[in-house]
């Protein structure tokens, strides 16, 4: 077994016993912890920044829709990231139970900026504490996640490692649009 290290280690040019050198896929627990800890942080930063982008707005800015024929709200743009990232995050990630009504999250409207920010904060302690009681060795678990929660497409074949990375650039993508479309709607006449 020694010499078949050794070869292994001469092929990947690395020492396996050193955790700092290890390839990602010989990663011990702490290193996987490590890891489930910089998605909740990186998508924590994201909602916090959609919180900042939030505040100040009035119930017409909040539902400001870019004149295109298709473009989204803030508010709707805001309940995409709810349910997408409960669906994402919390149930193909974190395996939890969620249910979805994706058509009503892009035609959500409302006059409270501040109530939507809660919301928005909730999610995020939702998350945080999920993703702190995820077993890093779920990370590699397979799911089919079921058509209804998937979103556009056809389901296929997930890791939960690929939903929570998934969630964030899903997350990360909608901050954009968020913050354009925040631009447009206080923009002077």
């Amino acid at each position: 077994m020694r010499s078949a290290m050794s070869g292994i280690q001469r092929r990947l040019g690395t020492d396996l016993q050193d955790p700092d050198t290890r390839p990602w896929f010989l990663w011990d627990e702490d290193h996987m912890r490590g890891e489930i800890e910089t998605y909740s942080r990186e998508l924590r930063w994201i909602l916090d920044q959609i919180g900042v982008s939030l505040r100040g707005l009035t119930p017409a800015q909040l539902n400001w829709r870019p004149p295109t024929g298709a473009a989204n709200s803030a508010y709707a743009i805001v309940s995409h990231v709810l349910g997408s990232t409960g669906v994402y995050v919390l149930g193909f990630g974190c395996g939890l139970p969620v249910r979805r009504d994706r058509s009503a999250e892009f035609a959500a409207s409302g006059d409270d900026a501040e109530a939507l920010v809660a919301r928005v904060g909730r999610r995020a302690a939702e998350i945080e504490a999920a993703l702190a009681a995820l077993a890093p060795a779920a990370l590699d678990e397979r799911i089919t996640p079921p058509k209804e929660l998937w979103g556009t497409g056809e389901p296929r074949q997930i890791s939960r490692r690929e939903a929570l990375v998934e969630g964030i650039r899903h997350a990360g993508i909608h901050l954009g649009e968020l913050r354009l479309t925040r631009d447009l709607a206080v923009r002077p006449a």
